[in-house]
């Protein structure tokens, strides 16, 4: 029988998830492959990108097991069996619906849901998230994060995603954030993998500092 999917293995090589919203399917895998090689384990393709399906197999045919390819922003639980259909493997949301994650868990993948709230975390591991995301941290703080790990299950990882740079990681890491999900400031649309992997490399560098 093979194993479900867990974040864990790809979390201890690097726990930032590079979100690239906007990307299209002919820039893709040069900016993936700058990602990969400054460390990244998992990328997301945002599900209003351009032609992220398309994104999303080409990637998993680049890289296969080497790198956690998936989507986001993933509001219809109907999605999910295209996703996993390209070769995603990782469903993350805005929200905390708990049908697209009961449709992520039933396709054997990862589902890693948005919340704001204790209420909207409890209904989302209840239904199967394997992580959660507090979106979006600048509506938060890290206090807020601590205040969530005091009543949340043991173990339970929570990424801030939402506004995070390399320079506002510590006070979040410091707080017990498990990882990071990373978007304007490592990947804008139009940029090039060039400047992805700049991007990409003081990240690295930041999150290293923290440990």
């Amino acid at each position: 029988m093979t194993q479900p999917l867990t974040l864990q293995p790809w979390f201890d090589r690097l726990p930032l998830i590079a979100i690239l919203r906007g990307v299209t399917p002919d820039e893709v895998l040069p900016i993936a492959r700058a990602l990969a090689e400054e460390g990244f384990a998992i990328i997301e393709v945002p599900l209003n990108s351009p032609e992220p399906l398309e994104s999303i197999r080409r990637l998993a045919a680049a890289f296969g097991d080497d790198v956690l390819v998936g989507a986001g922003t993933v509001i219809d639980p109907a999605k999910v069996a295209e996703i996993a259909a390209a070769g995603g493997r990782i469903i993350v949301t805005p929200h905390g619906d708990p049908a697209v994650i009961r449709a992520a868990k039933q396709h054997g993948l990862i589902a890693t849901p948005g919340i704001a709230t204790p209420t909207e975390g409890f209904a989302a591991l209840a239904a199967g998230a394997d992580a959660l995301k507090l979106f979006p941290a600048e509506a938060f703080s890290p206090a807020v994060l601590k205040a969530l790990r005091s009543v949340f299950p043991k173990g339970t990882s929570i990424l801030p995603v939402g506004g995070v740079k390399p320079d506002t990681m510590a006070p979040w890491f410091d707080a017990g954030a498990a990882g990071f999900g990373l978007g304007s400031a490592l990947y804008k649309p139009g940029a090039d993998a060039d400047t992805v992997r700049a991007n990409a490399r003081a990240f690295v560098d930041a999150y290293r500092a923290l440990g």
